[in-house]
C-alpha cells in the first residue's frame, strides 16, 4: 500500500551538493517517521538521516551531520535530503524508507522501502 520512489541522484565532485527527493504514495504519508540509508559496495546498510512525522525532530549519523539536512513536505508527500560539502566516502546507493516515528536510526523498524538512487562523489 506504500510505494516510495527516490530521485536526484548523480555525479558530483567532492565539496559539491546534491538534493535528494523521496515521493510517497498514500494519504497517510504524515503518519510516518521517514529516514534515509546508504549502503556502499561490500558494506553493511547504514543510517543517515530520519525526520518524524511533524518534521520537527530530525536525526543523523555523525558522519553526515553539519553536512546534509532532512526535510519533508507533508502536502505533497515528500522528503529531501540535501547533501552539502559532499565526501568520496558518501558514494553509495542512497535509500528512503517510511516507519513509525519511533524508528530514528533502527533499520528493523522501517517498513518500506524506495529503489534506492545512486550517489557519486569523485575526488
Amino acid at each position: 500500500q506504500v510505494q516510495l520512489v527516490e530521485s536526484g541522484g548523480g555525479l558530483v565532485q567532492a565539496g559539491g551538493s546534491l538534493r535528494l527527493s523521496c515521493a510517497a504514495s498514500g494519504r497517510t504519508f504524515s503518519s510516518y517517521g521517514m529516514g534515509w540509508f546508504r549502503q556502499a559496495p561490500g558494506k553493511e546498510r547504514e543510517f543517515v538521516a530520519a525526520i518524524n512525522w511533524s518534521g520537527g525532530s530530525t536525526y543523523y549519523a555523525d558522519s553526515v551531520k553539519g553536512r546534509f539536512t532532512i526535510s519533508r513536505d507533508n502536502a505533497r508527500n515528500t522528503v529531501y535530503l540535501q547533501m552539502n560539502s559532499l565526501k568520496p566516502e558518501d558514494t553509495a546507493v542512497y535509500y528512503c524508507a517510511t516507519g513509525p516515528s519511533r524508528a530514528r536510526e533502527r533499520t528493523y523498524e522501517y517498513d518500506y522501502w524506495g529503489q534506492g538512487t545512486q550517489v557519486t562523489v569523485s575526488s
